[in-house]
């Protein structure tokens, strides 16, 4: 398979009407694009379906060799982007057949449970003598157009691009299904160019609550429990975190706990040994990377009790100005990390940066001593071996909002350069409008939007 160079741009959508750099006061570079995309044809009788271009290859097929080509890929843009526009969600399966889907998420599936717990992100291609520069996506929520821009405006996956994506494809926005099979697509065209980290809505409880089983269903109909079922499947294998040049670890949620058993010698024997596990929150230590690589990442709904703790505190932990480790409190579920353990993760793993995503600014509003997510992104702790960055990509979040006034946020990404990839550049961009209308498959007037207190009785601990 022959990767894609910047030397030869591939077909790609039509291009933002306008882009502008400016300099933050701390020497930061943040791009802001704004994107504007044609409103959805509402025009058509009832009874009749818009024509999709010709040269749109629909319905989607997968190649007979099994091989993904940049062509292929930039179809599968293309098309998602005018069904999304023109096509009622019952019409997906014209766009998206099932037989496709069973074949994308099954090669997909077989990959990720391949990767490990914390994926090796190397930027250093020796092969060619070159070294690719690293983008770092937090959460994308659904929301298509906007990630369709983003792509464009970091320049696609390429022998000189790698993109890490922190989590969180699905829920709350609309286009959930088109989000996730994109990124297995380019997963599996290019699969050491793409990696896909596991976030907190990457399981059955979130997406039961959130919109997104109800998503494939209406996209799916007879088939939706399949598909549904299948993409549970595929969260299953997303992995947790990773380390990109050495230097930075990236993960959805964040830090997390110890969990080294300690067996008790009230009795003798291994079967009669009674384990007692570092749950105290007076005894909370901070988690180890061998650890991390051996939870058990295989889980619906990571638990929150229990001895695989490791899961959920990666997935759902946030951070705190206060030192320390403490139960978080909040969500139910993870921890909240001060200052202090930052500085302790990245000195004992010689790392400069920790990004993470999760909040947006629902959940940022509420907290209190932490930056706004107004821009996208936050530095959150300053310590003497680096930063911890929060990033977070979905612009005008949520899509569906209850009250009259937008949080109307930027998104961002972040690009690390070589040669030290320490030095995050911050991009931010707005959201891709008008967006084509579409009603929402959760009551989000409802449904708590930052993710607190959580119906933990109904999420799978096995």
């Amino acid at each position: 398979m022959t990767l894609p160079t910047d030397s030869q741009p591939p077909p790609s959508p039509p291009p933002p009407d306008s882009a502008t750099d400016t300099a933050t006061s701390n020497g930061e570079t943040t791009t802001t694009a704004t994107a504007t995309a044609s409103s959805s044809s509402s025009e058509n009788p009832p009874d009749s379906l818009p024509t999709p271009p010709q040269e749109l290859q629909l319905p989607i097929s997968w190649p007979q060799d099994g091989t993904l080509s940049l062509e292929w890929i930039h179809n599968l843009m293309q098309c998602f982007d005018w069904s999304s526009r023109n096509l009622p969600p019952s019409e997906f399966p014209s766009v998206l057949p099932v037989q496709a889907f069973d074949s994308l998420i099954l090669v997909a599936s077989k990959m990720l449970h391949k990767e490990p717990n914390c994926v090796t992100v190397d930027p250093f291609r020796p092969n060619s003598g070159s070294t690719a520069s690293v983008v770092v996506v937090g959460d994308v929520h659904g929301q298509l157009h906007d990630l369709l821009f983003l792509l464009k405006d970091a320049g696609y996956p390429s022998d000189d691009r790698i993109f890490v994506f922190n989590g969180d494809y699905v829920d709350r926005g609309a286009w959930g299904l088109e989000t996730f099979m994109l990124l297995l697509a380019w997963k599996v065209f290019m699969p050491h160019n793409v990696y896909l980290l596991r976030g907190n809505h990457e399981s059955k409880y979130c997406t039961s609550v959130y919109g997104f089983e109800k998503e494939v269903m209406a996209k799916y109909g007879d088939k939706g429990k399949h598909v549904y079922r299948k993409c549970l499947g595929c969260f299953e294998g997303l992995p947790l975190a990773s380390i990109v040049a050495g230097c930075v670890f990236t993960a959805h949620g964040g830090l997390f706990r110890s969990v080294t058993v300690t067996p008790s010698k009230r009795l003798k024997g291994k079967k009669n040994r009674k384990i007692h596990l570092n749950h105290d929150s007076k005894t909370l230590t901070l988690g180890s990377l061998e650890e991390l690589s051996k939870a058990r990442r295989s889980v619906l709904d990571p638990p929150w009790e229990g001895p695989n703790l490791i899961p959920g505190d990666v997935l759902w932990s946030d951070p705190s100005k206060n030192p320390g480790l403490a139960p978080n409190k909040e969500r139910g579920i993870g921890l909240l990390w001060g200052p202090d353990c930052t500085e302790e993760f990245l000195k004992k793993y010689q790392l400069k940066l920790v990004i993470r995503s999760h909040e947006g600014p629902d959940a940022r509003e509420k907290r209190e001593g932490l930056d706004g997510m107004s821009e996208g992104y936050t530095i959150d702790h300053v310590v003497d071996s680096g930063k911890l960055i929060t990033l977070f990509s979905a612009p005008d979040y949520p899509q569906f909002q209850a009250t009259e006034e937008r949080y109307n946020n930027k998104g961002a990404y972040v690009v690390l350069e070589p040669p030290n990839f320490d030095n995050a550049i911050f991009h931010g961009f707005t959201a891709v409008t008008p967006r084509p209308k579409v009603n929402a498959y959760y009551n989000f007037e409802e449904v708590i939007d930052s993710d607190e207190e959580l119906d933990l009785e109904s999420m799978v601990t096995s």
